[in-house]
């Protein structure tokens, strides 16, 4: 480094959804001479040399491994209710959480439901309900590739009231029954950061 001050900045950023993505980030920034001060799904906080980087050479490098730089208030509102979500249906595997999916997003995130869907629903092309539900549905061909459970404790782990309602619903949004799906090559599977 040289003897120019650092530059520190917050960003937040697109489509982060797993740890993966946090070592390929920090990765990427540490070799171009970043300093990587924290990484977490959907945020870096990154220290660099002004005489080197500026905001466009770090949001490009960023760019170019598939994530994005998420600018404005409401759309970084957008992108935490997105990590929310993830965070809900595919990590936690928790049934009392998405239960009470609109109860969690308001906990975590600090605003109404009404509020988050109406922001989310402003900015994304589809509504924060439907979102809810395709995570959903790529959770659900998870759980089915991974053979652990039924398709009845799957049904309940998600928070369908019936294997038939989860079997209703799959079919609606892949096209295919849940038979057919694991009939499948299975390539019907899309990351969980581009459903839409």
């Amino acid at each position: 480094m040289s003897g120019t001050d650092l530059v520190s900045a917050t960003l937040m950023i697109r489509n982060m959804v797993s740890n993966c993505c946090v070592v390929l980030l920090r990765e990427r920034l540490e070799a171009a001479g970043i300093i990587v001060n924290q990484v977490q799904l959907g945020q870096a906080i990154v220290s660099y040399d002004p005489l080197i980087h500026n905001h466009v050479t770090v949001t490009d490098l960023i760019r170019e491994i598939g994530l994005d730089v998420i600018e404005g208030r409401e759309m970084i509102m957008v992108e935490r209710i997105k990590q929310a979500v993830i965070e809900l249906i595919h990590h936690l595997n928790n049934v009392d959480s998405v239960v009470r999916k609109s109860d969690y997003l308001v906990e975590k995130l600090g605003y109404s439901y009404q509020y988050l869907s109406k922001t989310f629903s402003a900015h994304e092309p589809v509504t924060l309900e439907r979102y809810i539900i395709l995570q959903k549905i790529e959770r659900i061909k998870q759980l089915i590739d991974n053979e652990e459970f039924t398709l009845s404790e799957i049904a309940f782990m998600m928070d369908y009231s019936s294997v038939q309602y989860l079997s209703n619903q799959f079919h609606k949004i892949t096209g295919m029954t849940v038979s057919e799906y694991k009939a499948s090559d299975r390539s019907s599977k899309k990351p969980i950061d581009k459903l839409y």
